[in-house]
Formats: C-alpha cells, structure tokens, sequence
C-alpha cells in the first residue's frame, strides 16, 4: 500500500491568493497555505522515512520568497532526497474545458521554470497531478505526455464512467491523447476510484472531526485494534477494483490539509506501524510513497493489463 500525504491549495476559489497563503478570512474557510507547506517541511526534516507531494508551485513560490538561507537549505535536501516531491508543479492546477491550450503551456512553463532554477532539475516532476478540475480533455493529455510526463492521475469524472471502469477494473489506462500509436503523445493515466481524500474515516487534520488512532492501553479510548481491523477492511474493498493486486495508492490528505503536519503524520505513523505488525496475518504491507514511485512498480509488473484508450 502506497500511502501519498497530500494537500490540495486551490489557487483562488472561496478565498482570493493572498487570502489563502496567509490564513485571512478564516470564516470563509479554515486555510493558510504558508503553515500547510512550513509544517510539513519541518515534519519530512525529522524523519527520512516521511514522504509529500507539492502540487502547486504559485504558492510554494511565495513560502520561499519569506524564507532564509537555513530553511532553504532544509528544503533543498529533502528535494534531493526525494522526500519532498513535486508532482504536477504548474503555477496553478490549470482548468482543462475552458483553458486556451497557449495558456495551460504558459501556466506550466511558469512554474516548472521556477522549480528548475530554483531547486535544480532534481525538482521536475514526473506526474501531472489533475485531481480538481471539473473534466479532462484528450490535449491536456497530449501535452502532459509532449512535455515528457510519464503519468497522469485525476479523481473527477462523471459517476457513470467511473462505476465502468471500477467494475472491469480500467481505471488504469494508456491515454493516445494524439494519434493512435503514437508513444510520444501516449500517457499513464489513473483515476482514483474515490475521491483524492483520505480514506474514510481515517481524515487526521485539525479541519477533520474522525477519531485518531489510539494505542495507549492505559487509556480508556484505546482503540488501535477496531481502526485497524476498519483500515484491513476498506483495503480490501478497495483492491477488487485494480487489475494489479499487489499495489494500491492511498491518497492521505484533502483541501488545504496539513495545516498542523504533526497531526496527520503521527496518526499515519501509528497506521504503518500497526499493520505492518500484521502483515503475515493480512498479506498488507503500507510505506510512505508517491505517485511516481508507484507508477514505477505498478507498469512494471503487468504493463500488457493497462488498456490503450484513444477517446476519452
């Protein structure tokens, strides 16, 4: 089980940028990016084994322009290290069905451009991270796979095709976003089979309300065992939908979570660590991860079970 910590920052959407990066206007929503992207720096800085994705590089722009040569510093091997990975990595997560294609080329010319000469070509990602926008398009596609993406994940589309695909198990295709055949304008793509929240009843965020894992038998609301045995069950039910049986990816994290990193990580620590402890009895192994790690194990396992899809 690949568990992927996540948050997703809307740049612009209830709250104007400036409202989001600094936490304004909290009763129009709970947000503040700047804590979101310090925290889990300062998480990933304390432990080797913990792993994020960066999405939207317009607002980790603006956490670096504040920073000095020290966090920098920090942040700059937890890049090298891979702990810390940018997926996606355009100056905003762009619109697909009303974006002029010039404009999503400039949007992630900006951001990537930003990321390479900042933090090195160690930085460029890997996957296209589409998990909001309201609809896909065969060019978006195309030019993810033209820039040298090697996958592409989303959450939306529409509940009749998504129950499809999780009935036959082809929510893992090879999208031609170009002309049949073509490799060069074929991509990876992944649909979640839910949503690109945590799983649930296992939200650890202080915007969450579930309860967090216990596993202190000295106190009376001691409860690792039942969560355990919840978390084994929704694997399970999770599984039946993916031709390969061996990986799934979790996504752990929602929309402008990880306000509070510690929050979240120490709950998910206490998942790993637990079921780990019964991997023999459940034949479920979890690790902290990325999509990109994932898309490595995944297509080299059984890549002639990916199907080719040239409309979508």
């Amino acid at each position: 089980m690949h568990l992927v910590p996540h948050s997703h920052d809307d740049t612009g959407w209830l709250k104007t940028v400036d409202q989001y990066y600094y936490g304004a206007d909290q009763r129009t929503q709970r947000a503040g990016v700047q804590y979101i992207i310090e925290s889990v720096v300062k998480e990933l800085a304390s432990d080797p084994d913990k792993r994020f994705i960066q999405v939207e590089t317009g607002f980790f722009w603006r956490w670096w322009e504040d920073k000095g040569e020290f966090m920098r510093n920090v942040t700059r091997q937890l890049v090298e290290a891979g702990q810390l990975v940018f997926t996606g990595g355009g100056w905003s997560m762009n619109d697909e069905a009303a974006t002029h294609y010039t404009s999503i080329i400039d949007n992630m010319e900006t951001g990537l451009n930003w990321l390479v000469d900042t933090l090195g070509h160690c930085a460029v990602p890997d996957i296209a991270w589409q998990i909001d926008p309201f609809g896909h398009s065969k060019e978006q596609a195309r030019l993810f796979a033209e820039m040298g993406y090697k996958g592409l994940f989303f959450a939306r589309i529409d509940y009749r095709d998504k129950e499809v695909r999780k009935a036959d198990q082809s929510l893992q295709v090879l999208w031609e976003g170009g002309k049949p055949d073509d490799p060069e304008s074929t991509i990876f793509t992944g649909v979640f089979d839910k949503h690109y929240s945590n799983p649930d009843g296992f939200c650890f965020d202080i915007i969450c309300e579930d309860e967090p894992i216990n596993d202190d038998p000295r106190l009376e609301e001691f409860n690792v065992d039942q969560r355990m045995a919840e978390f084994e069950s929704y694997v399970l039910d999770h599984l039946r939908y993916y031709k390969d049986q061996e990986h799934i990816m979790f996504t752990m994290g929602d929309d402008f979570q990880y306000q509070n990193a510690r929050m979240n990580y120490k709950n998910i620590d206490k998942i790993i660590k637990h079921m780990n402890g019964k991997t023999e009895e459940t034949g479920i192994h979890l690790l902290y991860s990325t999509p990109d790690c994932y898309l490595s194990v995944i297509t080299s396992h059984n890549p002639q079970d990916i199907r080719i899809l040239t409309i979508f």
